[in-house]
């Protein structure tokens, strides 16, 4: 098993992500020096309203999203896995990133149990999150989500 990493507090997270999945902020995610999202084959979702990151992306690395309505797009990644935007280790426009990466956080799939669904990279970060919890209640919800992640 791999180090552990300090995820935060359950419910301080759990209350972050629902927060973020409504639109309503951004995850605050302690990656530190990892950037396996960044650098994993991962393709980065664009909706049309994202008229600031749109002006920053060189259409040309974008294309149509599958299943999608018009104007959504996709942007991929290159030849390595890496984003386009991953330049020099580091998010060349993190400050008008996709509200894709600005949501994304990888102990999600910690908290429902689904590190098997990830790339490597990733999941190799999935298994390391370890998360505190405040009280019995606190571990309750968890195993709830965890037990809910199982689910066909």
């Amino acid at each position: 098993m791999s180090e552990r990493i300090p995820a935060g507090d359950f419910d301080v997270w759990l209350a972050g992500m629902q927060a973020a999945l409504r639109g309503q902020a951004d995850s605050d995610v302690p990656c530190g020096s990892c950037t396996a999202c960044c650098t994993s084959s991962q393709f980065v979702h664009i909706e049309p309203d994202e008229h600031d990151v749109l002006a920053v992306i060189p259409p040309e690395l974008l294309f149509p999203a599958p299943g999608q309505p018009s104007g959504h797009v996709l942007m991929g990644y290159d030849q390595d896995g890496h984003c386009p935007m991953f330049v020099d280790g580091r998010c060349s426009i993190y400050e008008k990133r996709p509200r894709t990466c600005r949501v994304y956080d990888c102990r999600l799939f910690a908290a429902v149990g689904r590190v098997n669904e990830a790339t490597p990279l990733v999941a190799a970060r999935i298994e390391a999150w370890e998360f505190t919890y405040a009280d019995d209640d606190s571990r309750r919800r968890a195993d709830a989500i965890s037990e809910a992640g199982r689910l066909p």
